[in-house]
């Protein structure tokens, strides 16, 4: 058994994200190996607490650690405001901090924040070091943000990708990290160009989750339940859903219309804008606004769908494994994000082509499972098969501890 060093800037076991992805991850390391784990010091209380609440037998094999920049560096940053620059100083002074402590360890690795365009430094510690999982989104075509969000909206998304392509461009300490990291983990094929397609870079998505014990892996309801979950922004695509629908609600029989509905749960600064949608399209008394929720009302919903809609453009999708793992078939777009997460036995991927096309087969992969119920019921047989085999949290657990004995 060795020790790795993990250094997770985002850990909280009572968050979902990144935050609960981090904890998930370090349990995983902790089944093969000891871990020290280095955070934030503002997650100290919530692991500690957690940790007194749940027992683990793998709590014994975890040493945490916390590290924040003294005052002196980070009077300017306040709540989220600068925490980028926060993230980068932290990484570069957690080394400095670590030779200090004199921690004795096999293997180094940077575990978050999830971006493939600031440079980890753990290589510097002189330990064989992994990198990853780093996330990576594509900039949002302009036909699918302009008209629905506005030209603001477009040119604000097209600074943050130009943003991150100059970081990895002027940025020595980027590419030093690339050459000096024994392997990468990347969360999808396009971060995986991005960093040059390289042997050691291992493709892995960041999220698992685990198989509700609630749920007795059925869901059938007269109603046809269609659910998304997000925040309500442009990358999310919650206009191409509440289009989609739209355009499927109005082609049905006005008999069975009563027996479809949109449900949408999230919050974010364009909920006024796609209530609006929603209005505007006819479908206002179909669609059910819901704001966050506890995760056992999360879990609920989930129980109480037929199939989850998911149009987003993010490189990830935090909210899919859970979705197939309450045996839900998936409609997202063909794109390296969701589109890599789940294959054409446990949903369908839609094409991305001009913005109305991509909406016309949105809602025409609607049609096709509210039909076809023989379909709908084979895809959720397989959506359970598909979550135990890529995103059960032990698959990720065996997934690196393989990468741990290759180095």
């Amino acid at each position: 058994m060795k020790t790795i060093l993990v250094t997770a800037y985002a850990i909280n076991p009572f968050k979902g994200s990144e935050d609960g992805t981090g904890w998930n991850w370090v349990l995983q390391i902790a089944r093969f190996q000891r871990v020290i784990a280095i955070t934030r010091k503002n997650n100290q209380q919530h692991i500690e607490k957690y940790m007194l609440l749940n027992n683990n037998e793998l709590y014994t094999k975890i040493d945490f650690h916390y590290y924040d920049l003294p005052k002196w560096a980070s009077f300017w940053k306040k709540g989220s405001r600068g925490a980028l620059l926060y993230f980068y100083l932290w990484q570069l002074c957690i080394v400095f901090w670590i030779k200090r402590k004199s921690f004795i360890f096999d293997i180094a690795h940077n575990l978050n924040f999830h971006n493939n365009w600031l440079p980890t430094f753990l290589w510097a510690l002189g330990k064989p070091t992994v990198w990853g999982p780093v996330g990576h989104h594509d900039s949002i075509p302009k036909p699918f943000i302009q008209p629905i969000y506005g030209t603001r909206e477009y040119l604000f998304d097209l600074l943050k990708s130009f943003t991150k392509l100059l970081m990895r461009s002027i940025d020595p300490f980027f590419h030093l990290a690339i050459i000096k990291c024994k392997t990468i983990l990347s969360i999808n094929s396009s971060g995986k160009k991005v960093l040059g397609n390289l042997d050691k870079i291992k493709l892995v998505s960041a999220i698992g989750s685990e198989r509700p014990k609630e749920f007795n892996g059925t869901s059938n309801f007269a109603l046809f339940n269609v659910l998304s979950v997000g925040r309500f922004v442009p990358l999310k695509g919650f206009d191409i859903t509440i289009k989609a629908f739209a355009k499927f609600y109005h082609t049905l029989p006005s008999a069975v219309q009563d027996t479809v509905l949109l449900t949408l749960v999230g919050k974010g600064p364009k909920l006024e804008i796609l209530q609006t949608l929603a209005k505007d399209l006819g479908i206002a008394h179909r669609v059910k606004w819901i704001s966050w929720v506890e995760k056992n009302e999360m879990a609920r919903l989930y129980q109480q769908s037929s199939i989850f809609l998911f149009p987003s453009h993010e490189g990830a999708g935090m909210v899919i494994p859970e979705a197939l793992s309450y045996a839900l078939p998936v409609i997202c777009l063909d794109n390296p994000g969701p589109g890599e997460l789940i294959d054409e036995s446990c949903g369908i991927k839609i094409k991305i082509t001009t913005y109305d096309q991509t909406v016309n087969e949105t809602a025409r992969a609607l049609n096709t499972l509210f039909v076809d119920t023989t379909k709908r019921s084979t895809m959720s047989e397989m959506a359970l098969s598909r979550f135990d085999n890529v995103f059960d949290w032990d698959r990720k657990g065996e997934f690196i501890q393989e990468i741990y004995q290759k180095i």
